[in-house]
């Protein structure tokens, strides 16, 4: 099990994190504030503190998935819209999944996204690709399926053309404590709570049933989060993302 950080490792873990996000945070401005924000438990997402930034710079891998979705949920839209635009296998499922889930209670179109989704078998990005990491548009992920960040792309598209709205979700990169891999979810934030949709789980559950996910950074179409956790994630799997 990974150890507790230190106060100064803490603090060097949360300035870095701080600088590459090119974000400052809004409530710790001296040092001391940084170490006693990074020892205090978190009110973010599974139990972190949260840094916020508007820039997308340093994810290039979820550019490259925004530049693709411009084309791409065009033409999810019109295939979604008649049957007769749909012009590729790839969009029929796509078709399907949303004229099923769109006549449903929010509830019903969470649980309707992470089954349909959650069928495709698990692939490793360099067996698909012949690369380490490699982030798929839900298209690619459609005809070739993938990992953990591949399942939480699609489902968050998906859930954006059935009306979720931009601002009530993200895509959480993160440290499965107990599997000892890293991982990726769709968290979605409704009035009952903030809910996880995971690839692991048939299950939709709040983030605070999650004991053992360690989040590191989360994104959605505008903005990037960073986060600091009193347990720490492994120095090697944290240093590639």
């Amino acid at each position: 099990m990974p150890r507790r950080p230190t106060a100064i490792a803490a603090v060097v873990h949360l300035i870095f994190s701080i600088v590459a996000l090119g974000a400052a945070p809004t409530q710790a401005q001296s040092l001391s504030d940084l170490a006693n924000t990074a020892q205090a438990t978190g009110s973010g997402l599974f139990g972190s503190t949260e840094f916020e930034s508007n820039s997308l710079a340093a994810l290039p891998q979820w550019r490259r998935v925004l530049g693709r979705m411009r084309k791409e949920r065009l033409a999810f839209e019109r295939c979604a819209a008649k049957a007769a635009d749909c012009t590729s296998a790839t969009q029929r499922s796509w078709r399907d999944l949303i004229t099923d889930a769109a006549g449903r209670d929010r509830k019903a179109r969470l649980q309707a996204v992470n089954r349909f989704f959650n069928r495709w078998p698990y692939k490793l990005d360099q067996e698909l690709y012949g690369v380490s990491e490699y982030w798929a548009s839900p298209s690619e992920f459609m005809m070739r399926s993938g990992d953990c960040e591949d399942y939480a792309i699609a489902k968050f598209f998906a859930l954006r053309q059935l009306g979720f709205d931009n601002d009530s979700m993200r895509i959480v990169i993160l440290w499965d404590e107990i599997r000892a891999i890293g991982h990726a979810v769709v968290v979605v934030y409704e009035p009952e709570g903030t809910l996880v949709l995971d690839s692991l789980s048939r299950l939709i559950v709040p983030h605070s049933r999650y004991g053992h996910y360690i989040p590191q950074y989360s994104m959605n179409e505008t903005t990037r989060w960073s986060h600091i956790h009193q347990k720490k994630i492994p120095q090697v799997w944290a240093q590639r993302n």
